[in-house]
């Protein structure tokens, strides 16, 4: 007899709630008059991100792997990635509403691609509003899942709506849609080889859960074939996600091309939901086959962060600048899985919060720097600027510096505590390469920082937009909580310890 599932609604009212929303968001966008479109999804998205977060506070110390048919741990980890991402999100939406990517130019060029654009001229798209909350809801659902099938429906919910996001800019119609379509391409060949590792996974087990796969590998009652090939092709589909190398060439491609708002969006709430769905994988799952996989992903680690440093000082364009120290900053990131510890785990989650807010802030500034053309992200236009505009210069400065982990700023304590795990666990190799490509950065970092502050502007040098309340917000909001977990790291850094767990 068909017996209808036990669904605890509490525990999964955050992502229901962002899912209300986008739904409500798409039939705004089909029925809603034009001039009202705008304020009503704007006010929708953050809403909902607020609801979402004050349910989760509601329900926050409440702890089941059963919400949803044993496919959903409400869990410590949960909880803490869930909230992250919503506050992120929160601030991304703040800046993506400030809508200037995503309107076509005043003038164009004639024969150039924005001439084309300029039929849209003073019309917003609104429609990002909606994909942005389905994006939201699937990040929430990845580091949560516990078994291979709700991995997959979160990984694709969340990465659809990003495939499209990427294409919406209008000032670089041409570069943005490149950008779009490589995204999809490589994200769909990624998405297969997340699939066949799960099938390895379940020949070898005979089941999908997290934690069955778990039993069977303590237990080593199946192919030790198929786990390995189930462990590789599942770590490809992850580690696309997160932009670790070798699988990492879209991110400086669609860092570029996609509108700075969305790109600061994907930077830094992609990367927890995937990082989150990585910890809960290899601590619970995989754990008893560490001798297999440890030396794998501790290779990756190193490989990934050397290539980020190294490729990130030849660069001349910012968001792609930033992209590739995303790239370091995955490998940064990976030694917490590497350490297999609680102090992993807790330094894991401090690291996604420090950096994401960062990342947040990094973009916004990208968004002020223009000419008359619009944006500019050309770093050798950017010379001088800290004389024209020493607060939003001086912010993008902070930012770079906590990248580069200088002391007082929140990027220092998150490198040092995962540096710190990773000792711990006694892989001291990827500790001396993460010091090591952390100096190589660093070295980049401090020279646009002399060519903000140091240089004498050129005559073809950019201004910066004076900027709304909302973009003055989200910068404001990225300096103090960069000094303020520089300075007090302890603020975050035991919530992070009571929250770092994972049921079983």
């Amino acid at each position: 007899m068909f017996t209808s599932p036990n669904l605890n609604y509490a525990l999964l009212a955050p992502i229901l709630i962002v899912l209300a929303g986008a739904l409500l968001g798409v039939g705004v966008e089909a029925f809603a008059r034009k001039e009202l479109r705008a304020p009503l999804q704007l006010g929708i998205a953050l809403l909902s991100v607020a609801a979402a977060f004050l349910q989760l506070m509601r329900v926050r110390d409440q702890r089941s792997i059963t919400a949803a048919i044993d496919s959903f741990s409400f869990d410590g980890a949960t909880v803490f990635m869930q909230a992250a991402i919503l506050v992120l999100s929160f601030f991304a939406i703040l800046l993506i509403s400030d809508g200037g990517n995503f309107t076509a130019q005043a003038s164009a060029i004639p024969g150039s691609e924005d001439e084309h654009s300029s039929i849209a001229e003073g019309k917003s798209q609104t429609e990002v509003f909606p994909l942005t909350l389905f994006a939201i809801s699937g990040m929430m659902l990845f580091p949560a899942a516990t078994d291979l099938i709700t991995l997959f429906v979160a990984l694709e919910v969340l990465s659809l709506p990003l495939y499209l996001m990427a294409g919406l800019s209008r000032r670089r119609r041409l570069l943005s849609q490149e950008a779009a379509l490589k995204y999809f391409l490589l994200g769909a060949y990624s998405s297969a080889f997340f699939l066949f590792g799960g099938a390895f996974l379940y020949g070898y087990s005979g089941s999908l859960s997290l934690n069955s796969i778990a039993i069977a590998i303590s237990s080593n009652t199946g192919n030790d074939i198929f786990l390995l090939l189930g462990i590789v092709f599942l770590m490809v589909g992850l580690l696309f996600k997160i932009g670790a190398v070798p699988f990492h060439a879209w991110t400086p491609d669609v860092y570029q091309g996609a509108p700075t708002p969305i790109t600061g969006f994907m930077a830094a709430c992609t990367k927890i939901a995937a990082i989150g769905a990585m910890l809960r994988i290899f601590y619970v799952a995989l754990a008893g086959d560490q001798v297999q996989w440890r030396p794998i992903v501790t290779v990756i680690s190193i490989v990934t962060m050397l290539v980020g440093a190294i490729a990130a000082m030849s660069q001349r364009d910012v968001k792609r600048t930033l992209a590739f120290s995303s790239i370091a900053h995955a490998g940064f990131l990976l030694t917490g899985i590497v350490a297999l510890n609680q102090s992993g785990l807790k330094a894991s989650l401090f690291y996604l919060v420090a950096y994401g807010f960062a990342t947040i802030g990094a973009f916004a500034v990208v968004t002020l720097v223009r000419d008359s053309a619009g944006e500019v992200t050309d770093i050798n236009r950017w010379v001088g600027l800290g004389k024209k505009s020493p607060l939003i210069a001086g912010s993008f400065c902070l930012f770079l510096l906590s990248f580069g982990g200088i002391p007082l700023t929140s990027g220092f304590i998150a490198k040092f505590s995962i540096f710190t795990a990773a000792y711990e666990s006694g892989n001291t190799s990827v500790v001396v390469f993460g010091v090591l490509t952390s100096a190589i950065a660093l070295f980049f970092y401090l020279r646009v920082i002399v060519m903000l502050f140091f240089t004498e502007p050129k005559s073809d040098a950019v201004t910066v937009s004076v900027p709304s309340v909302k973009v003055s917000f989200v910068v404001a909001a990225s300096v103090i909580v960069t000094i303020l977990l520089g300075v007090y790291p302890s603020l975050l850094l035991n919530s992070a310890q009571t929250f770092a767990t994972f049921l079983r």
